[in-house]
């Protein structure tokens, strides 16, 4: 950074100088909140949305880091970030079990859904079954695109395809190490079947010739957290900053921004902080 000295700090003692310098540095250090979080939250619009509201109010700055959930749990691991804001379950306990994490949160949820081309070659249109679904994909020979890069979708998917008995190695099945707003790109230039976050799919369907052909199995529920990341592991975190965003994203005025988030119309992600939400409940009527 290029500091322009006026006449009058030049005629300052030279540790007053260096010591009014180095202020800003520090206070711009102290200001910054790195947040780790997928590219399907990212991908959506929703942080554009909240984080202004956040910083209006809090003398912090959010970085994001937009990278899959396993990504973001080891940059948490590494000290890389002051928290995350993931959504695979049993990842994030586990992550919690190994004391890299505290004070875990449950933020939002919405659902994964399926999207595929419109003439549906595996013909899964109507079926409320994600095992059946999976299982007609891989015995037809369509293409299915899998972000294949240890994010929330793609833990999810794999778990998705153990319980349909299939091993993802099929003559269809493309692994492309891609965000989930890449994979959706790539699954309709390719004209396959792929599993997508609600969110990103609502922020991108007017892009895309692809059709939501499959949806509702309570299998399918997608639920957030943001978890802090533990300062005892690492002294350079940004605790305090970290502790303040995650209680603004519970607290009732993030939660009621998260639920006014829309997009042409349609709700995004659903409020769920102190909620007790069953994955049955999570899927029926996802989009009031």
């Amino acid at each position: 950074m290029t500091v322009r000295l006026s006449c009058r700090m030049r005629a300052m003692g030279g540790a007053t100088l260096l010591a009014l310098l180095a202020l800003p540095a520090l206070a711009a250090e102290e200001e910054i909140v790195r947040l780790a979080t997928t590219t399907s939250t990212y991908n959506s619009g929703l942080l554009d949305e909240l984080l202004p509201e956040f910083e209006a109010d809090h003398p912090y700055r959010v970085q994001v880091i937009a990278v899959g959930t396993g990504k973001a749990l080891r940059m948490g691991r590494d000290g890389d970030a002051d928290l995350v804001m993931t959504h695979a379950p049993a990842a994030e306990q586990a992550f919690v079990d190994a004391g890299h994490g505290i004070e875990p949160k449950g933020v939002m949820y919405n659902d994964f859904v399926i999207v595929g081309p419109e003439d549906d070659p595996a013909a899964i249109q109507g079926l409320v079954g994600v095992t059946e679904a999976f299982a007609r994909i891989a015995d037809s020979g369509a293409l299915f695109i899998s972000r294949g890069d240890d994010s929330g979708t793609h833990k999810k998917e794999l778990a998705l395809w153990e319980t349909t008995g299939v091993e993802p190695g099929f003559d269809g099945y493309r692994s492309v190490g891609q965000g989930m707003g890449k994979t959706l790109q790539m699954a309709n230039e390719l004209e396959g079947y792929t599993l997508t976050d609600r969110g990103t799919w609502l922020a991108m369907q007017d892009k895309l010739d692809l059709s939501l052909l499959m949806q509702g199995d309570e299998r399918l529920f997608n639920p957030y957290q943001v978890i802090l990341v533990n300062p005892e592991r690492y002294d350079d975190l940004n605790a305090e900053g970290a502790r303040a965003l995650a209680e603004w994203l519970v607290s009732e005025e993030g939660q009621q921004a998260i639920d006014a988030f829309r997009l042409n119309g349609e709700r995004l992600f659903h409020a769920s902080a102190g909620e007790r939400v069953s994955p049955k409940q999570a899927v029926s009527g996802n989009n009031p």
